[in-house]
């Protein structure tokens, strides 16, 4: 079960979500969805974005110029809390909603302005808040589904995470600047708070489901940290470097999270680092305050994507064509895997019959290591530089003296010689 943080995302990689029953799983322009549970609807439902509606040619963004066509490749997308609505936003540019129940529909589909990182749906399930590139979130209605996005507030920095508090009171965004904002939803230009103390970009926030005053945020700089978020205070930090093992941890390695998962059952959390084929789980200690590490899941193949099912049960998408899926049930506090579940077979025969819309994702570069920011060494050049232009003034100096000599031994010869 997902808290209060946005939808998958960032990056066009498949992704995998679950609310109830359903299950949602990207890959590329193709949305494939159906019933992970035993029983019920056996049929799988998919979208390709490649085939929806496409904005006129010739259309001008804000800046004036011709919007550039995208590649359909979905970004990011959610469930409502109720299952009933998901959206999800694509490369094109496109923000489309369906209704869940009692099948699959297409509602809306709109055009943003910018492309997007994360999206979230409020609780009231009436709107959709969507973070884009620009650092801008915007607000579309679900009630009015062909209503114009507004603009909600904006960053000075590329958006990478979108959360609400269970009660739609506050609204948290995290950006590639380190930062978390805390602003009110309804007057979103009031500032609660900030939630300072990241070293690098700000990747997931949580607002725990069953603790609405705590935060859970991850961040390129390899930290988890628990937040009381409408005072801005740091409550705890996890450096995920400590609980890898010895022989494999680098002092330059880095551990940016591309996941987090909250299951309220237990109050566990599963962590997904980016390329590293291991899944941390975390207890929550509310009177400490603190996340206790529980496990590793070590798989061998990379992992896109995890989820957890409302009762603890553990959802696994890695890149793998012969079981894209695993799921691992727990079983006196340690998470087990499971081979005969009959939802694990039947969703994992529909990602096998889809497999080429995750081919193209298989062996891709990590989309974390172009957001960190680069740092130079100029201070070996510095002394370099330095250490020539003493030189060169060393010289310089020996030339004018050596010039120098030689016109006063001139001028003794030549009174010598009077």
């Amino acid at each position: 079960m997902e808290g209060g943080g946005g939808g998958r995302g960032p990056g066009p990689g498949p992704a995998l979500a679950l609310r109830g029953a359903l299950m949602a799983v990207s890959g590329g322009s193709r949305l494939l969805a159906g019933r992970c549970g035993q029983s019920g609807d056996d049929s799988l439902f998919v979208y390709d974005c490649a085939n929806a509606e496409k904005k006129t040619l010739g259309n001008k963004g804000q800046d004036g110029k011709l919007t550039d066509k995208g590649s359909d490749d979905i970004l990011a997308f959610a469930f409502s809390p109720s299952g009933d609505y998901f959206a999800l936003t694509d490369d094109s540019k496109r923000l489309i909603l369906f209704h869940t129940k009692p099948s699959w529909e297409c509602v809306s589909i709109r055009f943003v302005n910018r492309r997007c990182t994360s999206l979230i749906i409020t609780a009231a399930e009436d709107k959709i808040l969507v973070a884009d590139k620009s650092g801008d979130v915007y607000s579309y209605s679900i009630t009015e589904p062909q209503a114009d996005g507004k603009l909600e507030l904006g960053h000075l920095s590329l958006l990478m995470d979108v959360a609400l508090s269970p009660d739609d009171r506050y609204i948290l965004t995290a950006d590639r600047d380190e930062k978390i904002r805390v602003s009110l939803v309804k007057a979103p230009y009031s500032i609660v708070s900030f939630c300072l103390g990241h070293k690098e970009f700000v990747s997931r926030i949580l607002v725990i489901p069953n603790y609405p005053d705590l935060l859970l945020s991850a961040s390129g700089d390899s930290t988890l940290r628990l937040w009381e978020y409408k005072s801005g205070e740091e409550v705890y930090c996890c450096h995920l470097s400590s609980i890898c093992d010895p022989e494999t941890t680098k002092t330059d390695q880095k551990y940016p999270v591309s996941r987090i998962t909250y299951c309220c059952q237990g109050d566990y959390v599963a962590v997904l680092c980016d390329c590293i084929p291991t899944v941390y789980v975390f207890q929550l200690d509310t009177i400490a305050q603190q996340l206790v590490h529980r496990q590793k899941i070590s798989l061998k193949h990379k992992i896109w994507d995890i989820a957890f099912e409302e009762m603890g049960d553990l959802w696994v998408l890695e890149e793998d064509s012969e079981a894209p899926l695993q799921l691992y049930r727990p079983s006196d506090g340690q998470w087990k895997p499971v081979t005969d579940d009959k939802g694990l077979q039947k969703m994992s025969k529909y990602l096998q019959d889809n497999w080429t819309a995750f081919k193209g994702f298989v062996g891709a570069e990590s989309y974390y290591s172009s957001l960190y920011k680069a740092s130079f060494d100029n201070m070996a050049a510095y002394l370099q530089r330095k250490e020539e232009r003493l030189q060169q003034q060393k010289k310089k100096r020996q030339d004018l003296q050596c010039g120098s000599n030689g016109q006063t031994k001139k001028m003794k010869t030549e009174e010598s010689s009077l």
